[in-house]
């Protein structure tokens, strides 16, 4: 079930913005007067979902989830329709227009996706705010995975600064560090601040990272699994586990460190229950577990933030936000296309985009992702490919600028090869999905 909703939480998503993106197209040529014969949400080859024609144009929706299109009378483009190139212009056809009407008219789906993502974050944070942990808050410390152990950090660091900048939000050190190539991180380890850097050779791991860290939490009792010795013995919902074997506990991690060893034993868990302490032996699992969940709400061991923001205050902070996660993936696609990082071996496809939306319907989490997809997609559709409408405005500002038009032949041509590479990346993405369900 919990797919089911993230499989429709992307449909829905993609649907939207495909939807708008073409809509920035039509709108543009319908303003030129220029002919618009289809317009879909979808691919549709062989056969179509849904389709009308109304007036000069055919809607519908196709069945393949890749993307969309409006085919624009007189332009090369997906449909690759040769026979009407070979006819004379007509006056209602796209090369029949000024070079600045058709380079609106190409800009217009990435322009309307710019927008939207605005619209978008302008929108939640007027209506849910902004709520975050402030890294100055995260008291007991950080837990780190292999990653951030093999670059110096420990279990328990407090981080104070990043460059020597300190980060407000502790959500964003993984992401200030990755993406803006930090050199060192700075932490204080019992007592002491101690300078740990960051080298060249450590950025190809943390763009692998999934848990590079996290913040260190008390071990308390959220929930038990199915069939779970630690419930059978008698502890409960809520205690605190404080020993393991007569060895004093204070965080989960600690706890789970121990039990590995203790796969299958005889295990003595003491836990504090208000101020009573109470120790249950019972034997664990042949995996080393108890059958208990540690709490994962944040505001149980945290002091959070809360931003509200009235109407006025959240369209600048909704466009400074848009802003600036248009920098920080533009960004990401230069890691992608520096080869040293390695970081083209994290390109993802549908599955790991899918996997970004909760497992829970969540709308303010859905918003949140299509604001950010909406401003992917417009800056992946920028790109100067040939068959993207990036390739289409490079031709054309070549155009305005030497004052000469590519010839129909050449642009053919140009739409094969984008299209062959579009199909790589596209079968590039989706086999590193494909690949990373095998490895898990």
């Amino acid at each position: 079930m919990n797919v089911i909703i993230q499989i429709a939480q992307f449909l829905l998503s993609l649907s939207i913005l495909v939807f708008l993106h073409e809509l920035g197209h039509f709108a543009f040529a319908k303003l030129f007067r220029t002919r618009v014969e289809k317009f879909y949400i979808f691919f549709n080859p062989w056969f179509s979902l849904f389709k009308k024609k109304i007036g000069d144009t055919e809607y519908g929706i196709g069945w393949l989830p890749l993307g969309g299109y409006v085919k624009i009378s007189g332009m090369i483009d997906e449909s690759m329709d040769k026979e009407q190139m070979k006819k004379p212009p007509q006056p209602w056809e796209f090369r029949s227009k000024p070079a600045y009407q058709r380079l609106l008219i190409m800009v217009g789906g990435v322009l309307v996706n710019f927008l939207l993502a605005l619209v978008i974050y302008s929108t939640t944070l007027y209506v849910w705010g902004e709520q975050y942990l402030p890294t100055k808050n995260v008291k007991y410390g950080i837990l780190c995975d292999s990653v951030a152990l093999d670059i110096g950090l420990r279990n328990g660091d407090k981080i104070i600064s990043v460059d020597h900048e300190e980060i407000e939000n502790f959500n964003k050190i993984f992401h200030d560090i990755v993406v803006n190539s930090a050199s060192s991180i700075q932490v204080e380890r019992d007592g002491q601040l101690v300078d740990i850097p960051i080298l060249e050779e450590h950025l190809a791991p943390l763009l692998k990272s999934e848990s590079f860290i996290t913040t260190r939490i008390p071990f308390i009792v959220y929930d038990f699994s199915k069939e779970s010795p630690a419930r059978e013995a008698g502890i409960m919902l809520d205690d605190k586990i404080v020993a393991l074997n007569e060895t004093e506990i204070e965080f989960f991690d600690q706890f789970r460190t121990k039990m590995s060893d203790l796969k299958g034993q005889e295990v003595a868990v003491a836990v504090l229950r208000g101020s009573e302490k109470i120790t249950y032996t019972f034997k664990a699992t042949d995996d080393g577990k108890i059958g208990v969940w540690p709490v994962g709400d944040l505001s149980r061991f945290f002091d959070l933030v809360k931003v509200e923001y009235s109407f006025l205050q959240a369209i600048p902070a909704g466009i400074s936000k848009g802003l600036g996660n248009a920098i920080s993936y533009l960004k990401q696609l230069k890691l992608i296309f520096t080869p040293k990082t390695k970081a083209y071996e994290s390109l993802g496809g549908f599955i790991k985009i899918g996997s970004f939306f909760p497992k829970e319907w969540n709308w303010e989490t859905f918003w949140e992702m299509t604001a950010l997809l909406s401003i992917i997609l417009a800056i992946m559709n920028l790109l100067p490919i040939p068959a993207l409408d990036g390739g289409h405005v490079m031709f054309l500002l070549y155009e305005i600028v030497s004052g000469r038009k590519p010839g129909d032949k050449f642009m053919e041509y140009a739409q094969i090869a984008g299209m062959l590479i579009l199909l790589s990346l596209l079968l590039y993405a989706n086999g590193n999905d494909v690949v990373q369900l095998f490895r898990k």
